[in-house]
């Protein structure tokens, strides 16, 4: 999420929290201490780190934008060690193709018979490093594996691990010799997060930490160590789908999505599924900032990251230099709040 936005604000401390059953209350507290173990590797992505999580909780998939060296495959890296989690990691080609991603079907010489080879998705954390740099084709093998949570090869459907998530990313820079990533497939990440270059200070504390010895390659001597696990993250998952959702907030998350549909800078606005992912999200962030119920500015904190590529915008709006994040903080800006 980019400075000059909206972003969710820090958690409240523990014992700002209102009191709840203790495995929700054990599970936030893991999934908090996320953000320390995290920042042992990477400096200064706290709003990517929350996305993740959000997205965890969400069983959805995320979208990090940024230039190359900002530490967006190293940040997956990280919360998956910190998760105690399996992660496989797939480099996007012009000639990859799909059965290098979802597995194939290999002929046994001594049984006579065909087995199937799992491919990188068979994993709990998949990160598609560069995913705009594959042929459509390629990139579609993702589609069912995404939405279903399986991969069907020869008419028989393999269910994947759980947790699942697609931490796809890609380069704002170097659009030659890529291929965009089509609305429908867009459509199915749940947050897109930009990962901003890093400030000042922040990089001064980069390069200190690479010259006391820190290796990225190297999580465990960064001293990363898992912090939550499955069972945690199950019991988070519980706990926010009993977050209480009133009337008035619903309606508020439709009318928002319905103006972006109105928008006259938008040729394409937020379809119903958007809608859905919107609520999940300020779902989530309400739990993990210690409610049980959900506040306006919890759909406001998460519709950037929620909703920024599920719009599209006409082209002479682009050429204005309008963006989706503009055109979203002007809804925002706009669509009456509850009371």
């Amino acid at each position: 999420m980019s400075a000059p936005t909206p972003e969710p604000a820090e958690p409240m401390a523990p014992s700002a929290m209102p009191t709840e059953s203790e495995p929700s209350d054990s599970a936030r507290a893991s999934l908090e201490a996320l953000r320390s173990e995290i920042a042992k590797a990477v400096v200064g992505q706290d709003p990517a780190v929350t996305g993740l999580v959000v997205a965890l909780l969400c069983r959805g998939h995320v979208l990090l934008e940024g230039v190359p060296g900002v530490a967006k495959t190293l940040l997956v890296r990280a919360l998956a060690a910190s998760l105690e989690v399996d992660t496989k990691r797939v480099q996007f080609t012009p000639d990859l193709m799909p059965s290098d991603v979802t597995g194939s079907l290999v002929y046994d010489a001594r049984t006579a018979e065909f087995s199937f080879q799992p491919g990188p998705v068979f994993t709990n954390l998949l990160i598609a490093d560069e995913i705009n740099r594959t042929p459509p084709k390629t990139q579609s093998s993702l589609l069912e594996a995404m939405e279903e949570r399986q991969v069907t090869v020869d008419g028989t459907p393999r269910p994947l691990p759980e947790p699942f998530l697609v931490a796809a990313t890609q380069n704002p820079v170097e659009y030659e010799g890529t291929y965009p990533l089509p609305e429908a497939q867009l459509d199915r990440f749940l947050l897109k997060l930009t990962v901003p270059l890093p400030s000042r200070q922040d990089e001064i504390d980069v390069l200190t930490r690479h010259a006391d010895g820190f290796s990225p390659r190297d999580l465990k001597a960064a001293g990363i160590r898992p912090v939550a696990g499955p069972a945690d993250l199950e019991a988070a998952r519980e706990a926010v789908a009993k977050t209480t959702v009133s009337p008035e907030i619903t309606g508020y998350v439709v009318d928002i999505c319905r103006a972006t549909r109105d928008s006259p800078s938008l040729a394409l606005g937020v379809s119903p599924r958007g809608t859905t992912a919107l609520l999940s999200t300020a779902r989530a962030w309400a739990w993990l900032t210690g409610r049980d119920y959900v506040i306006p500015d919890d759909v406001k904190a998460l519709a950037l990251p929620t909703l920024r590529h599920r719009i599209q915008l006409r082209p002479e709006a682009e050429m204005e230099g309008v963006t989706p994040d503009s055109v979203i903080a002007s809804v925002l800006a706009h669509v009456p709040v509850p009371r």
